[in-house]
């Protein structure tokens, strides 16, 4: 009898190790779960990034607007017959 309780309880552990510690085992579901996570945020964020992208393209492509101001904030251009002021700042001295 204590040796079929011996051999019931190995063929137990046996067959939980796959449940715990194998293939699909709940700590490697718990991992890819983890995974699928991260990769769900960083989908958030790059589907932010490309919503933004696709908006500006969009402006860019029907409106002269954005245009003008991408040429006067990034290459300092101005208008035909427009009189540019830069200010500038004194810095105090020390």
């Amino acid at each position: 009898m204590k040796l079929l309780t011996v051999f019931l309880a190995v063929l137990i552990l046996l067959i939980q190790y796959p449940l715990w510690l194998g293939k699909g085992s709940w700590l490697r579901v718990w991992e890819v779960d983890q995974q699928i996570r991260t990769q769900r945020e960083t989908n958030r964020r790059l589907q932010a990034r490309n919503s933004a992208l696709d908006a500006e393209v969009r402006d860019l492509k029907v409106g002269l607007e954005a245009i003008e101001e991408r040429a006067r904030s990034e290459l300092g251009m101005i208008k035909q017959d427009e009189i540019f002021f830069q200010v500038l700042e004194e810095v105090p001295a020390r």
